[in-house]
């Protein structure tokens, strides 16, 4: 009987001395793989940069669609010179000037205004250029204001029995001097460069009468550099430009970039 547990006692031992091998082996083996396996190491991008060179100076123009107006418009005369100048990588001061002669013959009236206004203002460039490109998107502010006079030439007395026609027109040439008036604009513009310096672009601005001086019995059809006044306090002007730019001084940016790093194979 003695030797019957002690044979049973000997063969459980080596039963679990079995089992606890089984288990450790496995386990030994997949970290022995586990540290021969190869590592993927992903690799973060590379950031490098880009030394850019920008240049600011003083760009002036003038507007070629006022000055084309007179040969197809016998009622209009008109020039207007364009300038701005860089004062940081996005804003630019603007500010134009100009003289305007307008005719207007109204259903009643016929009068002309003559004068000089100033415009200025600042411009926002929101256009993301390339290396080495000065194209510019803008939108921009300005305040206006107008010196002139308002000639009233002839006008019309309405007859509500018009038997025997319309009467003819009275005859006036009445001139009243130190008219002015000023406006907010809203000024949305294009620019490009097309030639080493040489610009040409477009705008459209959107206006609003804040001061209005009028001459006396008669309305302001016609301000120069607001153009005309039938909607009220609102106006809408357009210009076309070319205009060159003279480089003053330039300042270095540098750009960063991403370089997309290549995985180990």
């Amino acid at each position: 009987m003695k030797h019957t547990l002690k044979s049973f006692f000997s063969i459980c031992l080596l039963f679990s001395m079995f089992l606890t091998e089984a288990q450790e082996t496995p386990t030994a083996k997949k970290e022995t793989a586990d540290k021969k396996a190869p590592k993927t190491e992903t690799k973060e991008p590379v950031k490098d940069s880009i030394v850019k060179t920008d240049r600011y100076g003083l760009r002036v123009g003038v507007d070629l669609f006022k000055l084309s107006r007179a040969f197809y418009d016998k009622n209009y005369k008109g020039v207007e010179f364009v300038a701005d100048w860089r004062l940081t990588k996005k804003y630019y001061l603007a500010a134009e000037l100009g003289f305007e002669d307008k005719t207007t013959e109204d259903d009643r009236l016929n009068t002309t205004a003559t004068g000089t206004y100033i415009k200025g203002g600042f411009d926002y460039n929101f256009y993301e250029n390339w290396l080495d490109m000065e194209n510019l998107i803008t939108i921009g502010l300005r305040g206006g204001f107008s010196t002139f006079s308002q000639d009233l030439n002839s006008y019309k007395i309405y007859n509500p029995n018009p038997y025997w026609g319309e009467l003819a027109p009275i005859q006036v040439n009445e001139k009243h001097n130190g008219l002015s008036a000023a406006w907010l604009e809203v000024a949305l513009g294009l620019k490009a460069k097309v030639f080493n310096n040489v610009f040409v672009g477009f705008g459209v601005q959107l206006k609003l009468l804040a001061m209005n001086n009028k001459p006396s019995g008669f309305d302001n059809l016609y301000i120069p550099g607001f153009n005309r006044t039938y909607d009220g306090s609102f106006g809408v002007g357009f210009n076309y430009t070319v205009s060159y730019f003279i480089p003053i001084y330039k300042k270095k940016t540098v750009v960063p970039t991403l370089i997309k790093a290549n995985p180990k194979k």
